[in-house]
């Protein structure tokens, strides 16, 4: 199954708004009450990429294929969903099924718009959902202790295992998301292991107004200051504006975002910092058929990479031949990559880098 990104929040922040932007459609039901979503939307979405468009110029291909992420917009979130209050467990499981976060967070006024805790606080919604998510977890981790503690009497061995199990479950109890420990320590480690919802990685997206698109104001620099200590990240978004665009064409979009003094385009924005977030990368291939972005988790390797286009590439994996991004633009065609010595030969040991423009050779 793909990667997907988990659109979370309490109810009425603009979630379902926001899924219908990326998706460009109406699928979610967008309403002024909390619980309008119950099931969950998905949305598979194109990555942008103009990379795709150049590549395909050169060489003349008659069609192009962009990288694709998943998006799953969950059931709002409100006090004591862990406790089973609101759609609270339906929030939780579906949270859990994702493999990254993206907490959208309400930082506007609008008397129209009715706010589940009554006016819009940006910091206080996300500890609420903070603090839900933790005690989940908390309930989780204590069944591990219990099983831990047992695995220890029998094995000495296990001790630190179960120390550092406690370390957790006092940062939790503290406030402290999982996903605050580094990746490789034994607190990460259990983390992963338990399948934590605070460990999963974060994006908290500023739902902004009109005034805030180009200059956000006091609520949203609040979410960014925030996310900053937490070494998350976040984005600021005017979902109402954005939802607008779907439907319409590219050329209505743009003529749009210029009447609104939208100098870049917040989905797209969205869009690249969920496809980083859940460590995936982008290779490329072109041809007179078509130019295609793939999509492979950071680390993999030449073969592996092969695969995800057929699997026969991966099991008879000869070499790739690999030029990157920047030097097919200078020099624009094979022969003239070829004659500067651009082109690099490389075995099953390559670790795949960003923007690579591939050919793999291999044993039928």
């Amino acid at each position: 199954m793909a990667l997907s990104c988990g659109i979370v929040g309490l109810p009425n922040v603009g979630k379902s708004t926001i899924f219908n932007a990326l998706t460009r459609s109406a699928q979610a039901l967008a309403a002024n009450y909390p619980f309008a979503t119950i099931e969950p939307n998905i949305g598979e979405v194109p990555v942008p990429d103009p990379r795709l468009g150049v590549l395909a110029r050169l060489s003349s291909s008659a069609k192009i294929v962009p990288a694709t992420m998943r998006f799953v917009d969950i059931a709002g979130l409100v006090r004591g969903a862990s406790r089973g209050q609101g759609l609270g467990n339906a929030f939780l499981s579906h949270i859990r099924e994702t493999d990254a976060i993206a907490m959208v967070v309400r930082c506007f006024e609008d008397g129209n718009v009715t706010h589940v805790e009554g006016d819009p606080d940006p910091l206080r919604d996300i500890e609420i959902v903070d603090i839900e998510m933790s005690l989940a977890d908390l309930a989780s981790l204590q069944k591990r202790r219990d099983k831990l503690q047992r695995e220890v009497r029998a094995n000495p061995k296990e001790a630190p295992r179960l120390e550092a199990l406690d370390r957790l479950i006092a940062a939790l109890e503290a406030g402290k998301p999982a996903r605050a420990f580094p990746p490789g320590s034994p607190e990460a480690e259990i983390a992963r292991e338990s399948f934590l919802l605070s460990a999963k990685p974060m994006l908290y997206v500023a739902n902004v107004d009109e005034a805030q698109i180009e200059r956000p104001g006091p609520m949203a620099r609040a979410v960014f200051e925030h996310a900053k200590r937490e070494n998350s990240r976040a984005i600021s978004f005017n979902g109402k504006i954005e939802s607008e665009f779907a439907g319409m064409s590219d050329e209505d979009v743009e003529m749009f975002r210029s009447d609104y003094g939208i100098t870049s385009g917040g989905l797209d924005r969205l869009i690249v910092e969920a496809y980083d977030l859940l460590g995936l990368m982008t290779f490329l291939t072109t041809g007179e058929d078509e130019t295609r972005a793939w999509t492979i988790e950071k680390g993999t390797k030449a073969p592996q990479a092969a695969g995800k286009i057929h699997t026969d590439i991966e099991r008879g994996f000869i070499r790739a031949e690999i030029v990157s991004y920047a030097d097919y633009v200078t020099y624009e065609t094979m022969d003239a990559i070829r004659a500067a010595g651009k082109l690099r030969s490389e075995g099953k040991d390559y670790v795949m880098q960003e923007g690579d423009v591939v050919e793999f050779r291999f044993n039928v």
